[in-house]
C-alpha cells in the first residue's frame, strides 16, 4: 500500500527563473482550468486541509506553489520525496490576455527547462469534458512532452455525475482517473498511480 505521509510548502515562485533547484527530485505537476478543484485534490491528496489554499475566487492565483511530498511503500517501509507543483488556473473568463500569455509562457518555459519533471497531471471537470480550452491543453502536452514524461487526465467532481454519466465518462476516456476531493473517492488508487509512474521502474535497475 502507498501512502502520503508528509506534504510541506516550499516556496512560490512567478516564472521558472525562480524555481527552486530539486535535480535530484521528480516533479508532478498539477494544471487545470480555473475552480475545476486542483487546490481541494492537492489538500485531499496529501490528507492536509491547509496545503494548497482553496480559493473562492476563480484565477486568483497567479503563482506557482511547490511542495515536498513524502509517499511510503508500506509493504518495505520505503520512502520517497518528489514534489508537487501547483501550476496557476488557466481559462478563466475574467483573466486578461496577459495573465493568459504568461501562463503559456510558464507552462512552455518548464517543459523545455525542467528534465525533473515525469508527470503532468492534467484536471478537467466531469461536468464539463469537452470544453475547447482542457482540448487545446491536452493537445498541448501531448505535442510538447518528452520521451520521459507522462501525462494524467484526472476528472474531479466526480460525486456530481450519476453512475450512467460516470460510466458514459469511462468509455470515452478509459485512460483518465475519476476522483472525488469532497468524498475522498479515488484518492488511494491516485497516490498509488503517481508513485507507480514515479519510481515504478527503479526495483528493475
Amino acid at each position: 500500500m502507498i501512502d502520503i505521509v508528509d506534504a510541506k510548502f516550499i516556496t512560490s515562485a512567478p516564472n521558472v527563473a525562480s524555481a527552486p533547484d530539486s535535480e535530484l527530485q521528480d516533479e508532478v505537476v498539477f494544471m487545470a482550468r480555473s475552480n475545476v478543484g486542483k487546490s481541494s485534490l492537492l489538500n485531499a491528496l496529501t490528507n492536509h486541509k491547509g496545503l494548497a489554499k482553496v480559493s473562492s475566487t476563480p484565477g486568483k492565483t497567479k503563482l506557482i506553489n511547490y511542495f515536498d511530498v513524502t509517499f511510503i511503500d508500506r509493504e518495505n517501509s520505503q520512502k520517497k520525496i518528489a514534489k508537487f507543483v501547483d501550476l496557476p488556473g488557466f481559462g478563466y473568463a475574467k483573466v486578461s490576455k496577459s495573465v493568459k500569455h504568461d501562463w503559456e509562457k510558464n507552462l512552455t518555459d518548464y517543459i523545455s527547462k525542467r528534465d525533473q519533471i515525469k508527470l503532468f497531471i492534467h484536471l478537467i471537470d466531469c461536468r464539463h469534458p469537452h470544453l475547447d480550452i482542457d482540448t487545446d491543453v491536452n493537445d498541448f502536452l501531448q505535442n510538447n512532452c518528452g520521451e520521459s514524461q507522462y501525462i494524467l487526465q484526472i476528472f474531479t467532481k466526480i460525486d456530481k455525475l450519476n453512475q450512467k454519466e460516470q460510466s458514459a465518462l469511462r468509455r470515452e476516456f478509459p485512460h483518465a482517473m475519476m476522483v472525488s476531493s469532497a468524498k475522498k473517492r479515488g484518492m488511494q488508487k491516485a497516490i498509488k498511480v503517481i508513485y507507480d509512474i514515479l519510481y515504478g521502474n527503479e526495483d528493475e535497475h
